[in-house]
């Protein structure tokens, strides 16, 4: 297992005078985490470490939490969640951690609640999607803007119903993230009486998609939600391109992970427009908050030097919010007790770069944040066309919100 330590920049804690002679003399707060730097959540867990690193030279410069300089203890989970539980294991025990943010994505992060709610630790989820739902820890926050399980379903669906959707068909990769969010999309559909015509799981491993797409033509449904990762959302954004769907379909998308990522966006090009997918930040009037742009002139300029996602928009500025709840929290109660920080962040209200953010019992947000929005527009072989306002419309939620849904499906690719 190989050990990555990050130290604060050095230029950074130069410029803060006596306070850097203080920083220097006492042992670091050391926050400890597992990210995928290999495997295929690389891209994804690469641009949430920036996000985070960039957190912590920025509470370094200013002189660190509680006088001590913050480091970061990462190890690569290599994308499994295999991984994860002896990385965690050690970073308690062996080395010794203040406080745990989690890796990024579901099936990583997974298998490490049970541990976490054990030892009574607190955790910093890194977007996650319900893996608290049966374990049940009070100590458990989420950066992610999901919110109530069923908001995410619930909000595709009203767009859905508002364009005349009236049946459903449901393609999902067979794991746990993907899973979730077909339970919840089932659970919706029936509350409001919408059938599921087509209800197809595919294993993660499926390359080809020619044959689940005329399957699910076939049913003739009016909604289609996929659940994807990065992989499959593209496979099956090209058989979608290759067959095409019936003008029945109003609304496609939903739930597909990778079409939030630069190097995904930028191969599929105008193959992505027309679809409705849920998103977390984007580059419109709406989204920006204290220290957004600041951050944002930060994460450009190091990206390219850490050749992470250049646009970044996906995680990173959450993984800047995950240390800016922390620090809030820790700055609050002039402490490091796990208890009392999580006491604090259950009841306060957090500003971050990424909005308001507040949690419910459960750790999630108590309203969620996250988007759906409608590509429109997109050239081939053009990234910086997405650091523009207009090639994202924000469908929901209404306080966000920058247009109206263009539908059916097909009349918006043109």
């Amino acid at each position: 297992m190989k050990r990555r330590t990050f130290l604060g920049g050095a230029m950074a804690v130069a410029v803060v005078g006596h306070g850097s002679n203080a920083l220097a003399q006492q042992p670091p707060i050391k926050i400890g985490m597992s990210m995928p730097q290999t495997g295929g959540l690389a891209g994804g867990g690469k641009a949430s470490l920036l996000g985070i690193e960039i957190w912590r030279d920025d509470i370094n410069a200013k002189g660190g939490l509680l006088g001590r300089k913050v480091e970061l203890v990462v190890y690569d989970d290599k994308s499994s969640a295999s991984e994860t539980p002896a990385i965690y294991a050690k970073l308690v025990d062996v080395d010794k951690v203040d406080l745990l943010f989690a890796p990024y994505a579901t099936v990583p992060t997974a298998p490490i609640m049970p541990f976490v709610k054990q030892r009574g630790l607190l955790l910093m989820g890194n977007f996650s999607f319900q893996v608290n739902s049966k374990v049940g820890h009070d100590m458990w926050f989420n950066n992610a803007p999901w919110g109530p399980a069923d908001s995410w379903a619930a909000s595709f669906l009203d767009l859905a119903q508002k364009a005349g959707g009236k049946n459903m068909a449901l393609l999902t990769a067979d794991q746990e993230f993907a899973q979730n969010l077909a339970v919840t999309a089932r659970d919706v559909a029936k509350q409001r009486n919408i059938p599921v015509v087509f209800d197809q799981v595919y294993p993660p491993s499926t390359v080809e998609f020619a044959s689940i797409i005329r399957a699910l033509n076939a049913a003739k449904p009016d909604i289609v939600y996929v659940a994807s990762y990065p992989p499959d959302s593209a496979g099956i954004l090209r058989a979608v391109n290759e067959i095409g769907v019936s003008d029945n379909v109003k609304i496609f998308g939903g739930g597909m992970v990778g079409l939030q990522f630069a190097a995904v966006m930028s191969n599929l090009g105008s193959l992505l427009n027309g679809v409705v997918n849920y998103n977390t930040w984007l580059p419109e009037k709406s989204m920006y908050f204290d220290g957004t742009k600041d951050f944002f002139d930060k994460y450009t300029k190091r990206a390219i030097e850490a050749k992470v996602d250049p646009l970044g928009y996906y995680l990173a500025p959450f993984g800047y919010a995950m240390g800016q709840m922390i620090e809030a929290a820790v700055n609050s109660t002039k402490s490091l007790d796990q208890k009392g920080i999580a006491k604090y962040l259950r009841e306060n209200e957090h500003k971050t770069i990424v909005g308001p953010i507040a949690f419910s019992a459960d750790g999630e947000r108590k309203e969620t944040a996250t988007l759906q929005a409608q590509f429109r527009g997109v050239k081939d072989k053009d990234i910086d066309q997405f650091r523009s306002s207009g090639k994202q419309v924000i469908l929901f939620p209404d306080k966000l919100k920058t247009g109206e849904l263009i539908s059916p499906f097909e009349a918006a690719r043109k």
